[in-house]
């Protein structure tokens, strides 16, 4: 079992910038895939960045690339997404989550464990 817990949410202005952090716990394994996914009310969760834990290849969804940078330090077993110029766009809940599937996962369904959310509201 794997444990995510996230946080660093909240409230900012548009154009301004949050860093999300995800701790992770429990049977990590070597490996994995930890990806960072979000879900704005009335909208499906949907694919924003992944990092290999070991090789730090990273993939983004277009619409963040140049604004969240997704990095990872493996000594404290957490992730960060740094979210910059944020946009109303970007206001939704925010879910880390660990892949154990080849190659860098962006799928809902290539990943095995979740955390619980943090919301990031973003206003104008």
């Amino acid at each position: 079992q794997v444990q995510l817990v996230e946080s660093g949410g909240g409230l900012v202005q548009a154009g301004g910038s949050l860093r999300l952090s995800c701790a992770a716990s429990g049977r990590i394994l070597s490996g994995p895939t930890m990806g960072w996914f979000r879900q704005a009310p009335g909208k499906e969760r949907e694919f924003v960045a992944a990092i290999r834990w070991i090789a730090g290849n990273t993939r983004y969804v277009d619409s963040v690339k140049g604004r969240f940078t997704i990095s990872r330090d493996n000594a404290k077993n957490t992730v960060y997404l740094q979210m910059n110029s944020l946009e109303l766009e970007d206001t939704a809940v925010y879910y880390c989550a660990a892949s154990y599937r080849n190659g860098v996962a962006t799928k809902m369904d290539e990943y095995l464990y979740w955390g619980q959310g943090t919301q990031v509201t973003v206003s104008s």
